[in-house]
Formats: structure tokens, C-alpha cells, sequence
């Protein structure tokens, strides 16, 4: 049986960022940002394109939650960083050190 949860791939420390075959793209047809990878096209929400556009290789993903905590009321660390992991893990994410 296969687990939906994702092992914790990176700490606070690393610096995502998209990976070459990745992008974050406006679709005007659908409204929404799209995840681009040459198998699928992911769609959205508001707050997962928020969060990748933070993921430039610069900031941390501890920096990456204080910068959500900046625009939003509330932000959820475990739920960010286990939507980082889970891109982590389908390799749409790379994880550099600072």
C-alpha cells in the first residue's frame, strides 16, 4: 500500500526553487496560475501560487512562511511546508542550501 503523506524531504534551511522543468504560468483561460511540467499541468489555488512564487532559491523556507505571514491572517507552517515536500518529492521543487 502506498502512503499519501509524504516523508519530510528538506528543513528550514533550504532554498526552494522550481525545478528546470518547471513553471509557474498565469492561465487566462482557466483564471488561474498553472504548475507546467512536461507530463502534467497542475492547477492552483491563490495560496499554492502565492507560496511558489516566494520559492526563488533565495529565501528559505522559513523565510518563504514569514513572507505568507505578511500578506495572510493565517498561516498554517506544517500545511506550507508539507505542500513543499510534496512538490519536493515530485521533483518540481529543488531544494538548494544557502
Amino acid at each position: 500500500m502506498r502512503s499519501t503523506v509524504p516523508v519530510q524531504t528538506a528543513d528550514g534551511a533550504d532554498r526552494p526553487r522550481l525545478a528546470r522543468h518547471v513553471r509557474l504560468r498565469f492561465d487566462p483561460a482557466r483564471g488561474r496560475h498553472v504548475l507546467l511540467t512536461p507530463e502534467a499541468v497542475t492547477v492552483l489555488n491563490g495560496t499554492g501560487a502565492a507560496v511558489l512564487e516566494l520559492c526563488d532559491g533565495q529565501r528559505t523556507r522559513t523565510e518563504i512562511v514569514a513572507a505568507l505571514r505578511g500578506r495572510y491572517d493565517s498561516v498554517d507552517d506544517d500545511e506550507v511546508r508539507l505542500f513543499l515536500d510534496r512538490l519536493t518529492a515530485r521533483r518540481c521543487l529543488e531544494a538548494g542550501r544557502g
